[in-house]
């Protein structure tokens, strides 16, 4: 790794390196495997380990473990543990992310405006209008 591989205040070329850096700060504990899948699966209710084992199809054991100290190390979900007959542990979302919730809704209007899919429905309509098969015709 060089020194144009870290982006500092000195080899950015974003204008103010301020924001920048704070954005990127920012970024940090949200990227990673499953990490964003993992933060909205609990942004929609508190699960258990098994429950949001579930509701991510395609994530391993191990990984959803990994991933889930991780957030928790880093304060973006919180385990609670119930000292019943039988271990329960509830996983939820921070006070923090609770702050991202707003930017997870954002994120949806923008893929529904400009995203992949709303792509895919722009490119069919393209074809259905230049095929003449157009309902104004």
């Amino acid at each position: 790794m060089n020194g144009t591989d870290n982006p500092t205040r000195e080899n950015n070329d974003c204008g103010d390196a301020a924001p920048y850096i704070t954005f990127l700060e920012a970024m940090k504990p949200l990227t990673g495997k499953w990490k964003i899948e993992i933060l909205w699966a609990l942004a929609q209710q508190t699960r258990r380990f098994g429950e949001l084992r579930r509701a991510l199809p395609g994530i391993t054991q191990h990984m959803l473990s990994l991933r889930l100290r991780e957030l928790e190390a880093e304060g973006l979900v919180k385990r609670t543990v119930y000292p019943e007959n039988v271990l329960r542990v509830e996983y939820e979302i921070s006070e923090a992310v609770h702050g991202l919730k707003p930017v997870f809704q954002a994120v949806i209007a923008w893929s529904q405006q400009y995203g992949p899919l709303s792509r895919r429905t722009g490119d069919q309509a393209a074809e259905t209008s230049s095929s003449g098969k157009d309902m104004a015709a």
